[in-house]
């Protein structure tokens, strides 16, 4: 039985959890796996529940964060050696970039036969300046020439690790979207909507559209909060928005609703006077789609967004700006509205278009729950994921 050490950056909510639990869970008993995870920020929702309901035990890595720190770096890698040297893994993946630097670089020193990485974003634009980007490629195109294949989870994704950044050569790089269970978001959808409504203040009448994810500059709440306010003036009072996350924008978020004259409310102050819903995080996220009419998404930079496979599970509309692996799980003009980066004015108007038709939100919801359903299931990733394992331990033998 081949052996598989899974490395994850930590157990936040979001793709990568998913991705690596449904892995670890149901390659088995064909591979045998260990699944190691570092340590998630404070600002951060914990999902080891994910793990903890797939009853996945975790080997915790307490020096793995995500800031660069050369000290406990040094240590998460030795004790990732350790785990290497103990489990003898045939097959060493790596989940993001802190994992894949850490864990790779030990996997190549201790000879392992099979090394494989997935990129479930990346940080070469939007994120720091042009010196710290120039250095984060040149480590990553290090890793990739010593890896045994690179992981994309979009077709866009794959274009730019190979064209735009060249981290790798095409034939290196094999795209897998992530996969995942969403039968849930299907189930008894207007009991959870009513309740998740009632005890957020909305009104079942209302027409709500709801962001999903970190508050954090990446993510863009502002053209969120800009949208919905031209929105809200060309629709009427009945048009709701519902920020479900937090993070270190969550106060400067706040601000910004007041100096915008939005009137705002949170999780243990609820009022259907507010114009905009802080929730903070929600684990059971499909009660929070099955609250929402229209699901969007703002980001300047993304890798696959889960929320938005999600929403379509749910059988929601999406508007969401074109970013990262959007167009791959979004149909534009079938199953949501989509629009260029920072293009607040068009995105209003995707609001307002969606907000004014209830046939249209319905029409565009079905859609999207058939294509998800046929294209993001775990059993598809789990097979994809089979296929690239059976190919690399025959070439590597």
């Amino acid at each position: 039985m081949p052996k598989i050490l899974r490395i994850i950056n930590r157990l936040n909510l979001g793709g990568p959890t998913y991705n690596a639990a449904y892995l670890t869970k149901h390659l088995a008993p064909e591979f045998e796996t260990v699944l190691a995870a570092g340590m998630k920020q404070d600002s951060e929702e914990s999902s080891a529940y994910i793990v903890e309901r797939m009853d996945i035990p975790v080997e915790y890595l307490p020096s793995m964060h995500r800031a660069i720190h050369p000290g406990r770096d040094h240590e998460t890698y030795q004790r990732i050696r350790k785990l290497i040297r103990d489990f003898r893994p045939d097959i060493v993946h790596t989940h993001a970039a802190k994992a894949g630097t850490l864990g790779r670089l030990a996997a190549m020193h201790s000879g392992v036969k099979v090394i494989v990485h997935t990129f479930h974003g990346h940080v070469f634009h939007s994120y720091f300046s042009p010196v710290k980007t120039r250095l984060f490629l040149g480590i990553e195109r290090y890793l990739a020439r010593r890896s045994s294949a690179i992981v994309a989870i979009s077709r866009l994704q794959k274009e730019e690790l190979c064209h735009r950044f060249h981290i790798c050569p095409p034939e290196k790089c094999e795209v897998i979207p992530l996969g995942f269970d969403l039968a849930r978001f299907s189930e008894d959808r207007e009991r959870k909507g009513l309740e998740f409504r009632k005890s957020f203040g909305l009104k079942p009448d209302d027409t709500v559209v709801g962001i999903i994810g970190r508050l954090t500059a990446i993510k863009n709440h502002r053209m969120f909060l800009d949208a919905y306010r031209k929105a809200l003036q060309e629709t009427g009072p009945g048009l709701k928005a519902v920020i479900v996350g937090d993070g270190e924008d969550r106060v400067a978020l706040e601000t910004y609703c007041r100096e915008s004259g939005l009137r705002f409310a949170d999780q243990g102050n609820a009022s259907p006077e507010a114009d905009v819903v802080f929730t903070s995080w929600i684990r059971d996220v499909d009660r929070a789609i099955a609250g929402m009419d229209i699901v969007a998404l703002t980001s300047r930079n993304e890798g696959t967004p889960v929320s938005l496979i999600e929403a379509q599970a749910g059988g929601k509309p999406v508007v969401s700006t074109l970013a990262g692996g959007t167009a791959d799980v979004v149909q534009d003009g079938t199953s949501g509205l989509l629009c260029a980066v920072d293009d607040t004015e068009t995105f209003s108007r995707h609001l307002a278009r969606l907000a004014g038709s209830t046939e249209e939100r319905q029409r565009m919801g079905a859609a999207g729950r058939e294509f998800v359903m046929q294209r993001f299931h775990f059993t598809r990733l789990v097979e994809d994921m089979r296929g690239l394992y059976g190919r690399l331990l025959d070439g590597a033998s």
